[in-house]
């Protein structure tokens, strides 16, 4: 590899040819601020416009100052980052951008941790110089984001993560000048646009032009009325990442102090998803070798292969691009909405109760959980099986709300019978999980053996696609695994090709699955450059799974216990009116 010399801020410096001034000052600790800059080397994701102009340096013999994130390093260049006129042109920069941003600091949910923010802070801005015109952009309110353009600084990381990387296309910029903003099609409203709400725009928007949608009043009036009996239900990756809104260590597990902060919230009961995450594999399991066996019958028309329906974000992409594949989702509801089914069922005539009368929160990773609980096909005579969906940062600031000291909590426990799970249940919030945790029941299931390892190594890690072949009685069950849409879309289309066959495919709407849902704590770029957090969290799900007595969903003492007193069997016709649903052709309006 062919390498250059250049000096840096009185520092020499080797590097690559072709290395970026930006990255070149990285690697000998030289900090230099971006904003329009992005660099996620675990999803090989790059936004570079070179817009912003807060990254400029001074170069030896240039007369103008160059962006640092555009400009490739030369034999023998001196670069100066933090002469007076670089910052003094920083400060001119981010004074006119500021001169058009709305200054609701306050009240914002990003204060505290938004990059402009903490740029203006860093560069000693107290004043604006700098006055005229206000964007007066229409707030849109999707059911699961929300959009404010007044706040968009046209750094276009949200436009590059959609429709690079996501594939969905539902975000791009518009107009020019003074008018220019990232926008749908048309202009619509997110909700007639082509989006799936996976939320990754908003895991990467710097400024909280794009943020999730706000629930947490409708949760706090519930807890507050005595006439209803207030549920909670915890996905597994929101355990994996609360903590970091608290001071911990990225990838700390704090399911105790979360259980015990939920209960001093004023929830009656602190119920666990992986509960349902267990009858989750109980019933697409069931569907899975039924589907196969009359396959490897010669059932031509059964549609195979079958693909997970976990993710809403993913059943949207779905029924948007690919209805014509609706047929290859598994019925079976997502955990989030079989735990809503059995509790407003099961739980409620353990209680004695209305269905009514109880109130479902879930608390999740993902901002599409939103739109998944508020479809009308997860409701009773109008009531929703799950009230409200809220995303990890929103139960943060709920914490932080009734003014609970988070770090001297106690370990809480779940209640039972809805928080009793197993390994395998726990590993569903990293890519992967689903697969894994669905063929150590089917395998059993088929060889009426016990497995002798419960790793399957295939089908972890953070690759964006993954395959594996298992030799099971006899048979050879293909299998892959994707994460993140773009992911999802090279698969099908390799499938629908007929370039690759496969028996059973999971699927994960977020690069690295529930782990890096777009409700999860967000962080800025320049940590997300330098460290995997994805993977982080996924080794302590994975160490849970380890850790726990029970790894397989079916062995599950209290899922076996609901199907002895309640559904009777996995596909059992209860069963399947509770747990099951069918998807739709959406269209766009």
């Amino acid at each position: 590899m062919e390498t250059i010399q250049l000096i840096i801020d009185n520092k020499e410096v080797e590097v690559p040819r072709g290395t970026t001034i930006l990255d070149a000052a990285k690697s000998v600790g030289i900090h230099i601020p971006t904003l329009c800059y992005m660099k996620l080397e675990d999803l090989h994701y790059e936004n570079n416009p070179g817009a912003c102009r807060i990254c400029v340096v001074e170069i030896e013999g240039r007369r103008n100052l160059a962006p640092s994130c555009k400009m490739e390093c030369t034999e023998g260049m001196v670069v100066r980052t933090h002469t007076p006129r670089v910052m003094n042109a920083r400060r001119t920069v981010m004074e006119l951008i500021l001169s058009n941003h709305p200054a609701e600091c306050l009240t914002c949910s990003s204060n505290g941790h938004c990059e402009l923010q903490k740029i203006a802070h860093d560069l000693g801005i107290r004043e604006i110089r700098y006055k005229g015109e206000m964007s007066t952009f229409t707030i849109d309110r999707s059911p699961s984001i929300v959009r404010n353009m007044n706040k968009c600084i046209m750094c276009r990381r949200c436009e590059t993560m959609c429709n690079t990387i996501q594939t969905v296309g539902a975000l791009t910029a518009v107009n020019r000048g003074f008018n220019a903003a990232v926008s749908t099609a048309f202009e619509r409203d997110m909700a007639g646009s082509t989006c799936s709400y996976c939320g990754q725009c908003v895991s990467v928007c710097p400024v909280n032009a794009l943020s999730g949608r706000n629930t947490q009043q409708p949760v706090l009036d519930a807890l507050a009325d005595p006439t209803k009996i207030v549920i909670a239900q915890t996905a597994p990756a929101v355990r994996t990442a609360l903590g970091r809104d608290f001071g911990y260590e990225p990838g700390t597990l704090v399911t105790g102090k979360m259980v015990s902060a939920l209960r001093q919230l004023g929830f009656d009961y602190v119920f666990d998803t992986d509960f349902a995450a267990d009858l989750t594999i109980m019933e697409e399991g069931t569907e899975l070798l039924h589907r196969l066996g009359s396959y490897l019958n010669g059932d031509k028309e059964v549609k195979i292969p079958l693909m997970t329906s976990c993710c809403p974000g993913w059943v949207s992409f779905v029924e948007q691009h690919f209805p014509e594949l609706r047929d290859h989702l598994s019925t079976a509801k997502s955990p989030q909405q079989m735990f809503g089914a059995i509790a407003k069922s099961y739980f409620a005539e353990k209680l004695g109760v209305d269905r009514k009368d109880l109130v479902v929160v879930s608390i999740m990773p993902c901002l599409a959980k939103k739109y998944e609980a508020s479809r009308p096909e997860f409701s009773v005579e109008g009531n929703p099986d799950v009230d409200y969906s809220i995303y990890t940062r929103e139960l943060a600031r709920l914490i932080r709300y009734a003014n609970i000291d988070f770090n001297e909590l106690p370990d809480g426990e779940f209640d039972r019978p809805l928080g009793e799970s197993t390994g395998a249940s726990v590993i569903f919030g990293t890519t992967g999980g689903v697969m894994e945790a669905a063929l150590r029941t089917a395998v059993e299931t088929l060889t009426g053996e016990e497995l002798a390892s419960l790793d399957f190594n295939d089908v972890r890690g953070m690759e964006g696609i993954k395959e594996a072949t298992y030799p099971v009685a006899g048979m050879e069950i293909k299998v892959a695994v994707a994460s993140g849409l773009g992911n999802a879309k090279k698969l099908l289309e390799m499938v629908k090709s007929g370039e690759r066959t496969y028996h059973f495919i999971e699927i994960m709407g977020c690069p690295g699955g529930c782990i890096n849902g777009g409700g999860q704590p967000q962080q800025p770029g320049y940590i997300r450059n330098t460290v995997d957090i994805r993977a982080l969290r996924a080794s302590v799900l994975y160490q849970s799974d380890k850790e726990n007595p029970i790894r397989k969903s079916h062995e599950n003492p209290a899922i076996k216990e609901l199907y002895e007193t309640y559904l009777g069997e996995p596909g059992s016709e209860k069963a399947h009116h509770l747990l099951h649903t069918s998807y739709v052709k959406r269209t766009i309006n």
